[in-house]
């Protein structure tokens, strides 16, 4: 229910940037690969429901001291602190901590900053979070915990974005864009700071607030450079194991795991500030070439999956395992066709006839379906 809003704000941006800037706020290739990562992360969701509600509502039945009641506002207000503070936790230990970086960094991984970058999410995250919540689950409902865990999450769009500057007192108290551009950035001031999700007090009661001061440079502080949403999820990854088995030392290969991801042997937790790379103002974000009937061609055939998908989402329940399954698999293969097509690849083409091919199959035999139904023909031509 919520994309049609998202589409909106993101429209809305672009308008806003182009009046006050006369560019627009993003990239094409940088904007589907972001959206790629959001509709990759759901799809889990699709199988499977929501570990951070299963979890919670199994601990309220089995392990509460008390209940709170939930139509009381004073429930309400702490849920609100409560589900803020749990998110600062664990945001911050997903900068900390090596394995759990590795999931949260596909959030960072764009070098553009607008509001696609907040869509762009990790499919692993979501299944180390759930346990920063369960304390609550002590004394507060389940009710109310779940709708200030959609507060939050839905609050964290709008800071994603370069088009609003300073919002003046508020900047004490609530995470703005002015806080969370600092928090994405890779200049070295802005490295581990702004965690916090709707209230920044926690980073100034914690000692991890940082205001803006130069400009920020957006990104990873080594460039994935890459649009594909598989490699992005999965690379991270790699990169933990193959620094594992070429680590000496049984607690060396723990301290790889579980320290910060510029730990190495000698090295304090967090690793060394200085060997964060300088900016110097001339970066330039990674942008492949390609003809403007790619991206015009990436974007409508990006626009056909964002159909099947939100059709896949309000009929899920009515289909057969398979169905899902099939879905899933191809709304896979084509993030992933797009992402290699933006990187002008040598194979990209070949790879993009079969996901063709195998979409007009499993559309003519009905495993597809668009929610408009006149569309079903153009789709095929």
């Amino acid at each position: 229910q919520s994309i049609p809003f998202f589409i909106a704000f993101i429209g809305l941006e672009f308008a806003v940037s182009w009046v006050q800037k006369r560019k627009l706020s993003g990239r094409i290739n940088d904007g589907i690969s972001s959206l790629s990562l959001g509709i990759l992360s759901r799809l889990p969701d699709v199988l499977f429901r929501s570990v951070d509600l299963i979890s919670y509502i199994y601990v309220w039945n089995n392990y509460r001291l008390f209940e709170l009641p939930w139509d009381s506002p004073w429930t309400w207000y702490l849920t609100f602190l409560g589900v803020d503070f749990a998110y600062y936790c664990f945001h911050r230990i997903s900068h900390e901590v090596n394995i759990l970086w590795a999931a949260h960094q596909i959030h960072h991984s764009s070098e553009d900053y607008n509001l696609f970058t907040a869509l762009r999410q990790s499919v692993l995250q979501k299944y180390t979070s759930w346990i920063f919540n369960l304390p609550m689950a002590l004394f507060i409902p389940p009710s109310v915990f779940a709708v200030h865990l959609q507060f939050n999450l839905l609050y964290q769009f709008w800071i994603h974005t370069e088009v609003i500057s300073n919002l003046g007192p508020l900047e004490w108290i609530l995470n703005t864009p002015s806080h969370h551009r600092v928090h994405h950035g890779r200049n070295p001031y802005c490295i581990d700071k702004n965690y916090g999700g709707t209230l920044i007090i926690w980073d100034r009661i914690f000692g991890t607030f940082e205001a803006e001061d130069a400009e920020v440079v957006y990104g990873l502080t080594h460039p994935v450079n890459s649009f594909d949403p598989i490699m992005l999820q999965l690379r991270p990854l790699a990169h933990i194991w193959n620094t594992f088995w070429a680590t000496p030392g049984f607690c060396n290969k723990l301290s790889v795991i579980f320290k910060g991801p510029g730990w190495g042997p000698g090295k304090p937790r967090l690793g060394l500030p200085e060997e964060i790379p300088v900016i110097t103002g001339k970066e330039v974000p990674f942008n492949p070439s390609v003809p403007v009937y790619f991206n015009c061609y990436a974007v409508v055939h990006f626009a056909v999956i964002m159909d099947l998908y939100t059709e896949l989402l309000g009929t899920v329940t009515m289909l057969s395992q398979g169905t899902v399954l099939l879905r899933i698999g191809f709304i896979i293969l084509s993030l992933t066709s797009f992402g290699l097509l933006m990187e002008n690849r040598p194979k990209a083409g070949i790879l993009e006839i079969i996901r063709c091919l195998v979409f007009i199959g499993v559309y003519k035999l009905g495993y597809l379906r668009s929610q408009f139904s006149y569309l079903g023909y153009a789709y095929e031509v």
